[in-house]
């Protein structure tokens, strides 16, 4: 070990600096929150240093845990949020992944002006998400939104987007679907072009049509790219805040399971820290189950990941 030391040494002391920063920026955090489950901290029995108030509150075990799995509607109906949140996000990543693969696709071959159609799709990916989401937001509008105007003077219904009803959370999907698709059609089409042409050809003159080149070339060539993107994609869309909360606010029909921790966090006339963590730390445990089963179903698959 010494000698290892005494070799590595300079490694290890390039990395401290990072490991310090992130124990003290996401492991402490973590911890704490951990810690706040078993209490019934809020903000009237958490310490104030401003108001010279001591920390009063009190340890309760697994109680926070219990009120909230069994699905008491005063501690946000954890399992029909958790139904809707499995919702909203596989229908989210569903629709980035299929419209992504089709115009990565479309752009992979030599058509001319490629380059803008490139640009032109990958913008939305540029714009920051809460202009993106203000500005679907206004679309959206039962009233003046070009969404509803457009369906008017076609004949079609024109429901209220935003309101309290299930169209909320279609409002809210397609504004995440248009903010993530150039993600997915960006690392796809990388995926694309590192498929070597030689497979195509050898198949066209085997006489191979095209659905079967897209089945037993382009789609084996992609699963690493895919089950790397799919991963990222139902980690970020399952702890997708901003687009949910901006376009929709605190609506009981788009509520899922890291807006109502923020709802608990952060609203009321006591901000319920204890239940707010507890929330926090079930949803890091579903992502971790859900990756773990993944990871294990790519390894079966032969995948190394």
């Amino acid at each position: 070990m010494r000698r290892f030391l005494d070799r590595h040494w300079y490694a290890y002391a390039m990395v401290l600096p990072v490991v310090v920063v992130v124990a003290v920026l996401v492991l402490y955090p973590l911890v704490q929150g951990v810690y706040f489950t078993f209490t019934d901290v809020n903000e009237a029995t958490i310490a104030n240093p401003v108001l010279d108030r001591p920390a009063t509150y009190e340890f309760t075990g697994l109680r926070n845990y219990l009120n909230v799995l069994s699905g008491d509607s005063s501690y946000g109906a954890f399992w029909s949020t958790l139904v809707r949140t499995l919702i909203w996000t596989f229908g989210c990543v569903f629709f980035h992944y299929t419209i992504g693969l089709g115009l990565a696709l479309l752009l992979n071959r030599q058509v001319r002006g490629r380059s803008l159609y490139r640009v032109a799709l990958v913008l939305p990916w540029a714009v920051p998400a809460f202009i993106s989401a203000f500005a679907w937001k206004y679309m959206f509008n039962a009233q003046y939104g070009i969404v509803n105007q457009v369906l008017r003077a076609v004949g079609l219904p024109d429901p209220v987007w935003l309101g309290q009803s299930d169209w909320a959370l279609v409002a809210v999907v397609v504004v995440n679907v248009w903010l993530g698709v150039p993600f997915m059609m960006v690392a796809l089409l990388g995926g694309l072009q590192s498929i070597p042409g030689d497979l195509y050809e050898a198949a066209e003159v085997d006489g191979a049509t095209p659905w079967q080149r897209f089945r037993d070339i382009t789609l084996p060539g992609l699963r690493s790219v895919s089950s790397t993107v799919v991963l990222l994609g139902v980690i970020w869309t399952f702890n997708m805040f901003a687009i949910v909360y901006l376009v929709a606010g605190p609506n009981p029909n788009t509520r899922i399971l890291v807006t109502y921790a923020f709802e608990r966090f952060f609203s009321g006339a006591s901000r319920d820290y204890a239940v707010a963590s507890t929330y926090g730390v079930l949803i890091l445990s579903v992502l971790l189950v859900f990756a773990s089963v993944y990871r294990r179903a790519l390894r079966e698959q032969g995948e190394v990941w």
